[in-house]
Formats: C-alpha cells, structure tokens, sequence
C-alpha cells in the first residue's frame, strides 16, 4: 500500500489512533495534541466539558497521519463544537514527562501538544454528541475548578497572555 491509501484506511476505520489501538491495546502511544484557545469579543474563553471524565478543557484533539497543526486546529473546532476558525496564532508548544493521558478506558498517550489563539471564529456552537457535554465562555475571574489535567497548562497561558511563544518543557513554562 501507498501512504494515501493508508491514510484512507484509517479514515474509514476512525483515525490513526484507533487503529493502533487494535495492535496495541491499552499500551502507551505516542500522539500529538492540538487545540485552540477561542475567544469572543469580551474576551472570555471557551470550554467544553469532555464526556470521558467531566471535566473542562480547550478544544482540540489528536492530530490524524497526514495533517497539519493548523488542519486539526480547524478538524477539531468543526467535529466537537461545529464552528469554522479564522486566523489562528500560534500560542505554545508543550511536552515532558508530566504529558501522560491516561483515559477512563484504560488507554495511555503520551502527548505532546500545540496551542493555537484566535479570536476569530464563525457558525453557531454545537456539542459534538460522542465526545462534549457542553461549551461556555468563561471570563478570566470565573475558571472552573473542575479542569482537565492536561489542559490546566493551556489555561495558565491563557490567563498570562503573551506576544511570544509559550513553551513548556515538563518542568517549567516560558515565553520565548
């Protein structure tokens, strides 16, 4: 087989990861996260509270073999919240020893993630039925407690807002 065509075979079968997941169980993988810090006009920003473990985070996900950063920036706003996003601006790059996911299910990623900012976005805000139970806009004085652990990073950036690079390194955060 070509790359297209495995590429094509892991779109009809549920991406990339599911597939490996038939090979290697439950067993740690090796996966990239992307998502997007939204906000709107009042500058508040919007979360989702994740149907795996009830807690809120950014929107994004797993990057699929064959995208860009910026493509599963723009995949994952469409599939879990059903809106378009505009301008995107890189905002952070973030890996180390602390990346680990361990899902509800037993499944194991060790993820390092790209954060997206924009303040552009289009459509109207839809919950994707398998995977949010809802989005809202929050201001920076009214977080929710209740975080995703993996996403707490990218709230603090958030929160520190910055012209440069966030970078994380498992150990400390800075602007580059």
């Amino acid at each position: 087989m070509n790359i297209g065509e495995y590429i094509e075979n892991y779109k009809k079968e549920g991406g990339y990861i599911n597939v490996m997941r038939k090979h290697v169980g439950h067993a740690p993988l090796i996966t990239i996260g992307v998502g997007t810090i939204i906000e709107n006009e009042k500058g508040e920003i919007l979360l989702q509270k994740r149907k795996d473990n009830g807690k809120w985070g950014i929107v994004g996900g797993g990057m699929e073999i064959g995208e860009s950063f910026e493509e599963t920036a723009r995949r994952e706003a469409r599939e879990e919240a059903g809106i378009e996003l505009g301008e995107l601006k890189f905002a952070a790059i973030c890996n180390g020893s602390d990346r680990f996911i361990t899902y509800p299910n037993g499944d194991i990623c060790y993820t390092s993630a790209v954060v997206f900012w924009t303040k552009e976005f289009s459509g109207e805000i839809k919950n994707d039925p398998e995977e949010v139970f809802e989005h809202r806009f929050f201001s920076r004085d009214n977080v929710p407690q209740e975080i995703n652990d993996f996403d707490r990073l990218f709230i603090d950036i958030w929160l520190n807002p910055s012209d440069r690079i966030a970078i994380y390194n498992g150990e400390k955060l800075s602007w580059q």
